[in-house]
């Protein structure tokens, strides 16, 4: 059996440690393509109300646009690495999750709003004589409730790699999740597109940027 020389062992463990890089370092895409969605889909929500239109849709199922190319990209990023760390497959998973976890969320709301309808509308008729007035609008509880699941994702995600814009930006959805427990939607709005932009768009852009640089150090040392 062969053995390696010094430098043929020096150089072993330099490609190693290179392909183990390429496996941490992540492009960046996904982050700012679901900061990007969630903060637009915010602030179109908020145009709705403020100027009183309506789409002929849900506006959040936007975010189902951005799953089809944040999957291509993702299937090409884990063809180009080498290497697969647990850690990697860990938060593979765990952004998954995340995904379904919205979905299932926007479906839920949706389900549960359309039912409330016809009852609230009863509840108008029937109090409409009545000298105080009682609105009750189901949406102006629900931003709580995504701002609390899109913490923890981003919250650990940024925790395991060590990486804290991302952490702090999992933890700015939390307070703002309290936060919101006690303003209007519009706040709430707000709100929700600025945790998407420090959660997600603005680290987003950074690890892209860091990848980049990266890839052109490799690139120089490559040559």
């Amino acid at each position: 059996e062969k053995q390696l020389t010094e430098k043929e062992s020096l150089d072993l463990i330099a490609t190693m440690i290179n392909k183990a890089k390429d496996s941490y370092y992540d492009t960046g895409v996904g982050a700012i393509m679901w900061g990007a969605v969630i903060a637009v889909c915010s602030l179109i929500r908020l145009s709705e109300i403020h100027f009183q239109y309506k789409l002929p849709f849900d506006v959040y199922l936007l975010t189902l646009v951005a799953v089809i190319p944040q999957v291509i990209i993702s299937i090409r990023e884990k063809k180009a690495r080498k290497v697969k760390a647990y850690d990697d497959i860990f938060l593979d998973y765990l952004w998954l999750g995340f995904g379904i976890c919205i979905f299932l969320m926007i479906f839920i709301v949706n389900t549960m709003f359309g039912d409330l309808r016809p009852l609230l509308g009863e509840y108008r008729e029937l109090t409409k004589n009545s000298a105080i007035k009682f609105e009750f609008h189901y949406h102006e509880f629900i931003a709580p409730l995504f701002l609390l699941l899109y913490g923890f994702p981003t919250f650990v995600t940024g925790a395991a790699f060590k990486f804290r814009p991302m952490l702090w930006g999992g933890i700015f959805c939390w307070v703002c999740c309290l936060i919101t427990l006690f303003t209007t939607i519009k706040i709430d709005l707000l709100l929700t597109a600025a945790s998407a932009v420090f959660a997600w768009l603005i680290p987003g852009i950074m690890m892209e940027k860091e990848y980049r640089l990266y890839k052109r150090e490799q690139a120089g040392t490559n040559v």
